[in-house]
């Protein structure tokens, strides 16, 4: 597989392969699944030449980082590429009170408890090195301090300052010790990375689902100063939640819920062209974020190990340049978005 160096500040960088696995879905998210199918899961990510492993404490509230564990035990410590996230810590509850449920299933007992202190970070941290058994995590993002997960902009600006006042603090002490090589945002809202990115000296981001087939608006002013500090994007949910893998069907998801028919008609136009030139949309949606400089990896994640084998031979599809043209032509895509 074929990878990318990132190397903001000098510090040695990271080598990403293009393809990550994000192992939110090991967290049981949406279904159950076992310890024998989530290894084998991984070990086919691993055998396809996925490198690059994102997880989260909220992935099934610590699900996803334990069964990361025995998973790289049995691989070299230089050999791959890991993040996790700040900002929530898992506190004991009441089966009946804990977080996700109905999204989140056979999990720990756990509530979430956001906490963007610098306290909070340090002890997040230190929780993760010892759910993922590793003496060290190369990056960390501060997650979802944006309108998606705390519901107004209002309870995000004050996350947001939570974070900038005392989080972030402890994400630059590391970066500069070394502890880690690098910290970012773990972002639902390119609106919210650009406001992390002109109050502090961020190296990546991790953006879900926006920057993709079906949207480019992140190139209005996002992108382009991404490109003109350096900094690196890990682009998530390249299928925007499913709809870009399964085609406009009804009750196709987008942004984890059906989507709404204003959505369902542009991918079915979308789709019309790929289909014209001989490419399946999927195909297109991978390959469609990795064509922008600042993109380091795309992570789509999966359950199952058919699902990461299907990703890793769509990155190989050839993709003609006529397709792009024709988007561009349609107004299906920004005429500035990058398609090289």
């Amino acid at each position: 597989m074929k990878t990318r160096h990132f190397d903001r500040i000098g510090n040695g960088g990271i080598t990403f392969t293009e393809l990550g696995f994000g192992t939110a879905p090991l967290g049981n998210l949406y279904r159950a699944v076992s310890d024998e199918d989530a290894n084998a899961t991984l070990e086919a990510a691993w055998k396809t030449g996925c490198r690059y492993f994102d997880t989260a404490p909220l992935y099934g509230l610590g699900l996803s980082e334990t069964r990361l564990n025995p998973f790289l035990r049995s691989k070299k410590r230089d050999d791959y590429v890991l993040s996790s996230k700040v900002g929530r810590l898992m506190r004991v509850s009441a089966p009946d009170q804990r977080t996700g449920i109905g999204k989140f299933f056979d999990t720990p007992s756990r509530k979430e408890v956001y906490d963007y202190s610098y306290d909070g970070v340090m002890r997040s941290f230190e929780a993760s090195l010892e759910r993922l058994g590793v003496d060290r995590i190369d990056i960390l993002y501060v997650h979802d301090v944006d309108i998606f997960t705390h519901g107004s902009k209002e309870a995000s600006d004050r996350r947001i300052e939570e974070f900038m006042s005392s989080g972030y603090y402890a994400l630059l002490s590391l970066r500069d010790q070394g502890v880690i090589k690098a910290f970012g945002g773990g972002i639902n809202e390119w609106q919210v990375c650009q406001t992390l990115a002109e109050r502090g000296d961020f190296d990546l981001f991790l953006l879900a689902g926006r920057y993709t087939l079906l949207e480019q608006e992140a190139l209005a002013t996002f992108l382009p100063l991404c490109e003109k500090r350096g900094i690196g994007i890990i682009l998530g949910g390249p299928y925007n939640s499913g709809i870009l893998a399964t085609g406009p069907k009804p009750g196709a998801f987008y942004n984890y819920t059906e989507a709404p028919k204003d959505v369902l008609d542009r991918v079915a136009r979308i789709e019309a062209v790929c289909k014209r030139h001989g490419v399946r949309l999927i195909e297109a949606a991978l390959q469609f974020p990795l064509r922008h400089p600042s993109v380091m990896s795309v992570i789509p994640g999966g359950q199952r190990p058919a699902e990461v084998e299907s990703n890793r031979a769509l990155l190989d599809v050839q993709i003609p340049a006529g397709l792009w043209a024709d988007l561009k032509q349609e107004g299906l895509m920004r005429a500035d978005a990058p398609t090289a």
